[in-house]
C-alpha cells in the first residue's frame, strides 16, 4: 500500500508532526524515528523500506546553520528531483540549500566557521544524506527538509557529543551529570529548550502543508 514516510532522528522532533497527524486528515502517513547519525538513520529507513511502497519520503527535523545569513527558524530544503515535489516545498515556504551530514554535532561558531569554509554547505544535520541514499536507489521520491534552530554564530549550551550514550542517543545521566558540572548553562538549556519547541512546530506545520499539496499535485 502506497504510503508517506517522514523521519525523524528523534522523538522531540518528531512529536508535534505526530500530535498534528492526529488531528488530521492525513491518512496512511507513517512517521519514522531513526535515531542519530547516519548509520542509525540507514538501518531504521533500510528496514522500513522494506515493508513500505511509499511514494514520497521526508526526513525532517533540526540543523544547524552554517551560512550566517540563516536565521533562527529558517526552513530548508535539499535533496529533491521531482518538479512536482519541489514546488510542494517551495509553495509551503522551505528554500533550497545544501546541507552537510555530518558524523559528530556542531557545537561551537568555530567548529561551524570551519566547516562552512571546507564544506561550502548552508547547514549540518547528521541522518539525510544516507535516508536520501537508500530512497534515490529505488527512485522514490524524497527530499530533505529541516529548520535551523541554532545559527551560524551561536555556540550550543553544551557539547552534546560527550553526553551520548553508545546508540547515540542522549543519555540522561551524562546529561544531568553535565548540568551539574555547569549549573550556569541551564537559563541557556532552557532557551534552547523553548526554541527547540516552536521549531519542531513549526516544522510539523510545514511538513504537514508539504504533503497535502504533494497528494493534490497532478503527476507528471
Amino acid at each position: 500500500m502506497s504510503s508517506v514516510l517522514i523521519c525523524f532522528a528523534v522523538s522531540s522532533e518528531a512529536t508535534p508532526f505526530k500530535r498534528l497527524l492526529k488531528a488530521s486528515h492525513l491518512n496512511d502517513v507513517q512517521v519514522l524515528v531513526t535515531g542519530m547519525g547516519r548509520e542509525n538513520a540507514s538501518r531504521a529507513a533500510a528496514a522500513a523500506l522494506a515493508s513500505l511502497t511509499p511514494n514520497l519520503v521526508l526526513t525532517c527535523g533540526f540543523a544547524g546553520g552554517l551560512n550566517p545569513e540563516l536565521r533562527a527558524g529558517c526552513l530548508l530544503w535539499a535533496g529533491a528531483s521531482d518538479p512536482r515535489l519541489i514546488n510542494c516545498l517551495t509553495l509551503a515556504g522551505a528554500r533550497e540549500a545544501k546541507f552537510l551530514c555530518a558524523d559528530q554535532v556542531a557545537t561551537t561558531a568555530s567548529e561551524k566557521a570551519r566547516l562552512r569554509q571546507t564544506h561550502s554547505a548552508d547547514a549540518v544535520e547528521m541522518e539525510s544524506a544516507a535516508i536520501l541514499q537508500l530512497c534515490h536507489a529505488q527512485r522514490i521520491p524524497c527530499a530533505t527538509l529541516r529548520i535551523v534552530l541554532d545559527e551560524a554564530g551561536e555556540d550550543l549550551p553544551l557539547d552534546f557529543e560527550k553526553v551520548m550514550g553508545p546508540g547515540r542517543e542522549i543519555s540522561p545521566v551524562k546529561l544531568a551529570v553535565a548540568v551539574v558540572m555547569a549549573p550556569g548553562k541551564i537559563p541557556a538549556l532552557i532557551q534552547l529548550g523553548r526554541r527547540s519547541s516552536a521549531a519542531a512546530m513549526k516544522l510539523a506545520e510545514t511538513i504537514a502543508a508539504v504533503v497535502k499539496a504533494w497528494r493534490g499535485a497532478p503527476p507528471t
